[in-house]
């Protein structure tokens, strides 16, 4: 029977990001379900933060996959990652905190993380995710976090690429004179972090999506072999 896993996004653009590195990393086989929900993000954005509805609607898309066969739940935004071990704890299948490969990469290249975020909402989970992992792990660290005002409306409401681009390019550049290496809050960003030349770069910009599907790998691949 072919194994099935779940990702939850909560903009478009995410699905295409993923199902990119789903099709170049993952076995052929599998099944996998994207479920996106723009609610999730809208919501969390003009709160800037969680309510009950939204764990409501999170564990409801969880429940959805784990009775559609799903063996996992892999969510893709920072902004409603604090869910997860609450609705981990409602349904049998886990729920995986897109952040967390990320983060541990991150503890391998300094203890000086600048975090950079266009919307409020994934900053401050980012950050506190950094701290608590943190302390899991027994690593000491220091966080700067760095909020690109003005980016996400320039993007979002607007469409403005140009504004959206130079917010983050610079807020960028700042972390990277006192850090030893950044991690992007939102997907969305790593196109404007390429777009840095290498000899300007100084210091490793982390994404997470290719990490999250690279640690879903390796899950996998170890259910397999405990199997065999």
């Amino acid at each position: 029977m072919a194994r099935k896993i779940a990702f939850l996004h909560t903009v478009f653009p995410a699905f295409n990001i993923f199902d990119s590195l789903v099709k170049g990393l993952l076995p052929s086989d599998l099944i996998v379900y994207h479920i996106t929900d723009e609610i999730l993000a809208k919501v969390a954005v003009a709160q800037e933060g969680l309510s009950p509805f939204l764990y409501r609607r999170v564990a409801e898309h969880a429940f959805a996959a784990e009775q559609a066969g799903a063996e996992l739940l892999q969510m893709t935004c920072s902004s409603i990652s604090p869910c997860a071990d609450y609705v981990g704890a409602l349904v049998g299948i886990p729920v995986l905190k897109v952040d967390v490969p990320m983060i541990d990469k991150a503890f391998e290249l300094g203890r000086r993380i600048g975090v950079a975020a266009t919307a409020m909402s994934a900053l401050n989970p980012l950050v506190d995710l950094v701290h608590t992992r943190a302390s899991e792990l027994g690593k000491s660290v220091e966080v700067e976090p760095a909020f690109c005002e003005g980016a996400y409306a320039a993007l979002f409401s607007r469409g403005d690429t140009i504004t959206h681009d130079r917010i983050v390019r610079d807020t960028l550049k700042g972390l990277m004179e006192r850090n030893e290496v950044i991690l992007l809050a939102q997907a969305s960003m790593q196109r404007v972090a390429e777009t840095i030349p290498p000899d300007e770069q100084k210091v490793p910009i982390l994404a997470s999506p290719r990490l999250a599907v690279e640690h879903l790998r390796a899950l996998l691949q170890a259910e397999v072999s405990r199997k065999v």
